[in-house]
């Protein structure tokens, strides 16, 4: 299982600084965030903060597509 995946953000009501509505972003798993229906997510500040997860659609990218982003983080 892979220690991160990708969502796409699809409401930032609150956070406003730190997401941007339908932008990628990538998600560390955090068991114990998801049980409180929380997302560990590496926002604008490029630190990893928790928010809501129904903010996010969790998102299928091809892999050229995820080792490009992982190359420009």
């Amino acid at each position: 299982m892979p220690k991160s995946y990708y969502v796409i953000c699809v409401d930032n009501a609150g956070y406003p600084a730190s997401l941007e509505r339908r932008k990628i972003y990538q998600v560390m798993l955090d068991e114990q965030a998801q049980q409180h229906g929380m997302l560990r997510v590496i926002d604008e500040s490029g630190e990893d903060c928790l928010y809501p997860a129904n903010y996010f659609l969790s998102i299928k990218l091809p892999q050229p597509v995820r080792q490009a982003l992982a190359l420009a983080a």
